[in-house]
């Protein structure tokens, strides 16, 4: 290039910017703007006709709180509302087969966003929620040469609102992607059934007769020759045909019940209802689902196969609307997910606890690594998840029907699901007749599936659910069942690894944020239940007097499931315990009497615990990992991390050290240290206790009070902090939005990778700040190669500090003059990515990187764990690297890059999905327990025992050897309605649905669900099952079952001054019971004191008066 040129292109630059206006940014396709001022039409709208005129207008579903035929309740608007020509909104007519039964919804076209409102606050009217459109890909051979090490194709993408995962492959696939045709000419000669063991119970004559099979797919031929027994075909879609035009339809039918001898399915009599619910486009809406499965409980289906899923369980009217589908004693069977092999990416509706979630494995008992991983993320960031899959089954190859005759190979957990759907069928069959409805439920089968499953040597449980289906064994369990209530799992067992990983990594230890366990209660007696008294700890010796558990559970199971979670922590006196902990918790479910029986059914659940302890390791090997300031799709539109990454365009596997940070708590440990999870505010952990702060890829903001203790923790009590952040820029993010006609409306990113602008009101008090350039490309810093993947830039470092620069082309720039740079090669500039902080005599140290992409398995290039762990060894250490301290980096001056630091957006409304924003400054469930319910450490004085209203817990004090621990007991239940009551394991965002799913059946006036469900009925139309009421009034004796079920209290046990030692009081009665007692024993003894005093003091005066005489 000649000298001339960058003077030439100095000169363009500087003409640009004299002159040429800023100009805006640009709108993506299909936004409004004065060229185009309506978003884009999909198929269904043009062939209804329907024009929008602005943005907020679109497809609404409007549900109801009774069932009704469809014209009663268009009536019922039209009188509240009006002439719809004239009032803005028009009742889309469904003509499908569940227009002859009542429905509990309508579809509407509504012009006016104000007419939404107006709506909402009709007395008949239960709710108004966007109509959202499904998509999903199957993909087919020429896209797996394409796919990636995740299992997902390079050229996908996701379609917006709620996503459908990959439904199979075709063909075998390895581990690398390629293709296995050895493998697949060997299954061909085996059948999937064979190795379930199948023909013996066709032996018995039990082919899966009489059992009513529901498939959610694309569709089947009236005539396929595979099928003996048809029973229904039905389209719910807007396409005029009833045929399978895509294949897998078919090939799950095939899977459940094909008699072809090349390709057996597991129930060959059983009735097959298709139910075509996806286009040939593979898309769908949620009023065809719902539609559907109103569909399938009036004509009562028995087993559902529903081979999709995708992360939004935050999807009220179809998670609502499967919870009534299992109410009504449909086993659902759905796959868990086509997302892995990485964790946090279970799909909903397979990740329900009334739902059977199947994840997929080989023929070698290997997780398949499409298979997604847990554990649920419902409950993040203030608890802890589930375990799901619940089983697993080969889902690799599996061999199935075609459209029209002959046999080929798929792989997927969408075939896994079938698998199990077969073997459910086959399963069912085997009962009576005359008792199989009274034995058979959603919670029966997954017993009998969970507890006769095969355990897997290599997967954890989080992969593999139980282990992999066992027919012949859930047949033994089966034939012998009697209703009962179990708990899953039943066993947690800190020395199985890896099954029980990550207990199995971690010891407990003192002092430690208590760690969470949550498992599943399925009932088999009854669609409701609830736990009779508090769960209680029995400890196998007096070494387990040292474990304190607070137990939070479901006020009320159902339908058919519920929680129980444990928060485990070791009490002070076992500092320097090492060894296993050892005993059972036990609790006896309830529920109301089955038809013909008098007595309430009652159950006991075990749950057997074997826990390692050790002494509490030093403060520089403790670590406290930041999850309360995390914030993830759904419910709002949090964007990914990277944003190379173009075919998964949400954060949503949890960003937890459990899921998509499991590789760094994996190296963590390995390095010796101990990782805590944070589910609360700064100012619920003592800093003296932990060597560093770890904050990664946080979105939410920050408390004052979190930022005035933070910086004194720092600066005066040694706390190391380490910060990995990503980019934000606003400029991107406008750019980012888009109009969904999923959710007819408009989506915006809430945040970037992560909230900087929070990050730099957090770091102000130390002079850093990151800045808003989006940069991206390979460095080697220490001799690593490093990889930078839409990370940020230091923008503000103080005096003295080490940073750390490298050459990046900031590829998100859009501006004139950047544009000119880049075609001209010059646009890579040195920007400060790492900065490394010590001050006053070594004792504040902190450390800040522009990415976390790098310890993120989600989309991860090359990891950084050898950077996390140098940062580690000096801000808990103080052990410097000394290339990271090297003078050259050393800042003589302070670092301030002007107008680069990024400002909060004004037009989005953050507060929606925020801990803080609007929200109380309060130590959670998941904060250690002295701090429950407080707002933090310096804002009160603790109690060793202390214990909130509506916190059941058990506290077991040390007893001397020979004599029964002192056990208060209170078996108060949760209410569902108190933040510290379900935030254990349940967001207290106000849109989760576990809380509405309680407060549905306690709370009538906010009922989610028809009204006919706070009398404990499930609907009034024909066809749909009810629940006694007269026994619930038996079951339910002293509550108002329309109203609320109200928490209980009994104390079994009173000692000497026993309203003193309650472990449930009100804070004023904790300061009566811990001072005022002391106080009236301490002014009795002084008055007894001083009365002995006076009357020795008489006879003294009385003696010497004596003497005198």
């Amino acid at each position: 290039m000649s000298l001339a040129t960058p003077t030439v292109i100095l000169i363009a630059l500087l003409s640009l910017l004299l002159v040429s206006p800023p100009s805006p940014p640009d709108l993506p396709a299909g936004s409004p703007s004065e060229e185009n001022p309506d978003p884009p039409r999909d198929r269904a709208q043009e062939e209804e006709g329907i024009e929008i005129q602005g943005f907020v207008e679109g497809r609404y579903i409007v549900r109801f709180k009774q069932y009704k035929h469809g014209r009663e309740h268009k009536l019922a608007l039209e009188e509240q509302l009006g002439a719809k020509e004239k009032k803005g909104w028009k009742w889309i007519e469904r003509n499908n087969a569940a227009a002859a039964y009542p429905t509990d919804f309508g579809v509407l076209q509504i012009h006016s966003d104000g007419l939404i409102d107006e709506i909402e606050n009709l007395e008949f009217v239960k709710d108004v929620s966007a109509e959202a459109r499904y998509s999903r890909a199957l993909l087919f051979n020429k896209e797996i040469k394409n796919s990636n090490k995740n299992g997902c194709s390079d050229n996908a993408k996701k379609g917006p609102g709620k996503i459908f995962t990959r439904m199979s492959y075709e063909g075998g696939i390895d581990n690398n992607g390629t293709v296995n045709w050895g493998r697949k000419l060997f299954m061909q000669r085996s059948q999937i059934t064979s190795m379930f063991g199948a023909e013996k119970l066709w032996g018995k004559g039990f082919t899966g007769s009489n059992i009513k099979m529901a498939i959610f797919d694309t569709g089947i031929r009236a005539d396929h020759p595979h099928f003996r027994n048809i029973k229904e075909r039905t389209n719910w879609t807007n396409e005029d045909t009833l045929n399978d035009n895509l294949g897998h339809g078919t090939f799950v039918a095939g899977v459940i019940a094909s008699q072809d001898m090349q390709c057996l399915g597991f129930s060959p009599d059983s009735e097959i209802y298709a139910f075509r619910v996806f286009t040939d486009a593979q898309v769908s809406y949620t009023s065809w689902f719902l539609d559907a499965f109103n569909y399938a409980i009036a004509t009562g289906m028995n087993v559902l196969n529903l081979s999709i899923g995708g992360p939004d369980y935050l999807d009220r009217p179809f998670v609502e609307k499967v919870w009534e589908l299992t109410a009504n004693k449909i086993i659902m069977v759905s796959a868990i997910g086509n997302d892995g092999p990485l964790y946090g990416t279970l799909n909903n509706p397979a990740d329900q606890s009334d739902v059977i979630g199947v994840g997929g494995i080989d023929y070698s008992d290997h997780i398949a690594s499409f298979s997604s991983r847990g554990m649920t993320t419902w409950e993040i960031p203030h608890g802890y998840g589930r375990i799901k899959p619940d089983v697993v089954a080969y889902g690799r190859e599996i061999i199935g029907s075609k459209i029209s005759t002959g046999c080929k190979s798929l792989s997927g957990t969408s075939v896994a699901s079938p698998v199990v759907a077969g073997v459910v069928c086959l399963l069912a069959s085997v009962i009576p007749e005359n008792i199989r409805w009274d034995i058979l439920n959603p919670a029966s089968m997954k017993q009998a599936l969970v507890e006769g499953a095969a355990k897997l040597g290599g997967p954890n449980m989080f992969e593999q659910g139980a282990g992999r289906v066992d027919l012949l064994e859930s047949y033994e369990i089966l034939i012998k069942y009697k209703p009962r209530a179990s708990i899953f799992p039943n066993i947690l067992d800190f020395t199985d690894c890896p099954y029980s990983w990550p207990f199995c990594r971690q010891p407990l230890y003192a002092g430690a944020m208590p760690v969470i366990f949550n498992a599943t209660i399925l009932n088999g007696m009854g669609v409701i239940g609830y736990v009779e008294s508090e769960p209680r700890w029995h400890p196998f010796d007096e070494v387990g007097n040292l474990l304190s558990i607070h137990f939070t559970y479901s006020n009320v199971i159902w339908p058919w499931t519920g929680y129980l979670a444990l928060h485990m922590q070791i009490k002070d006196e076992g500092a320097q315990f090492s060894g296993l902990i050892e005993g059972n918790i036990t609790f006896t479910v309830v529920s109301p009497p089955a038809k013909g029986e008098n007595n309430l059914r009652k159950s006991l659940c075990t749950l057997s615990l074997k826990l390692k302890v050790m002494p509490t390791p030093p403060r520089s090997q403790r670590i406290l990992w930041d999850q309360f300031h995390s914030i993830r799709y759904p419910p709002g539109y949090i964007p990914r991390d990277s944003l190379d990454v173009k075919n998964d365009i949400l954060d949503w596997h949890g960003d937890h050290p459990h899921t998509n940070f499991h590789g760094m708590f994996d190296m963590l440990r390995d390095a010796g240290y101990y990782v805590e999870i944070l589910g609360s505010p700064f100012t619920c952990f003592q800093a003296s206790k932990y060597g560093t702060l770890l904050l990664v890829d946080l979105e939410d903001e920050f408390f004052k009070e979190e930022i005035d203790k933070l910086q004194d923790d720092v600066k005066n009590h040694g706390l190391g902090l380490i910060v990995f952040a990503d980019w934000y820029n606003v400029e991107t993010m406008v750019k980012m939005k888009f109009f969904d006609d999923n959710t007819r409306s408009w989506w915006t990113p809430a945040t970037g990778g992560a909230n900087i602008p929070a990050l730099n009101d957090l770091l102000k008090p130390f002079g850093i700040a990151f800045g808003d350039t989006i940069l991206n490309g390979a460095f080697s810093l220490v001799g690593e190669r490093s990889h930078y993947a839409s990370g940020t830039d230091i923008a503000m470092f103080p005096e003295g500090g080490f940073v750390h620069r490298f050459s990046f082309e900031d590829n998100y720039n859009n501006s004139t003059a950047h544009n000119l740079l880049q075609a001209a090669g010059m646009v890579k500039a040195e920007y400060p990515i790492l900065g490394i902080l010590e001050l006053r005599d070594r004792s504040t140290r902190i450390a800040v990187y522009g990415d976390s992409n790098c310890l993120d398995t989600s989309h991860m290039v090359i990891n950084c764990y050898w950077l996390l762990r140098k940062l580690l060894d000096f801000t808990s250490q103080n052990i410097q690297d000394p290339m990271l301290f090297a003078p050259s980096s050393r800042l003589a001056s302070p670092l301030v890059r002007d107008g680069a630091f990024p400002v909060r957006r004004e037009d989005v409304n953050l507060s929606t999905y925020s801990s803080v924003i609007n929200r109380e400054l309060v130590c959670r469930n998941d904060a250690r327990f002295e701090v429950l319910g407080a707002n933090g450490y310096d804002s009160h004085a603790t109690w060793r025992n202390r214990k909130l209203p509506g916190i059941p817990n058990i506290f077991l004090e040390q007893s001397p050897k020979g004599t029964k621990p002192s056990m208060p007991f209170d078996n108060t239940s949760v209410s569902s309605n108190s933040n510290e009551g379900m935030s254990n394991v349940f967001p207290s965002l106000e849109s989760d649905l576990t809380d509405e799913k309680t407060k549905a059946i306690t709370e009538n006036e906010k009922t989610l669900f028809n009204p006919t469900m706070v009398d404990f009925e499930l609907g009034q139309s024909q066809g749909l099952k009810k629940v006694d009421k007269q026994s619930l009034e038996i079951f339910f004796p002293q509550r108002n079952i329309s109203v609320n079920i109200s928490r209980r209290r009994h104390h079994t046990k009173m000692d000497l001054l026993g309203w003193l030692n309650r472990d449930e009081l009100d804070i004023p009665m904790l300061v009566a019971v811990q001072w005022l007692a002391p106080v009236i024993l301490c002014i009795t003894g002084f008055i007894l004191g001083l009365s002995f005093w006076r009357v020795r003091q008489k006879r003294r005066r009385r003696g010497r008066k004596g003497t005198d005489d």
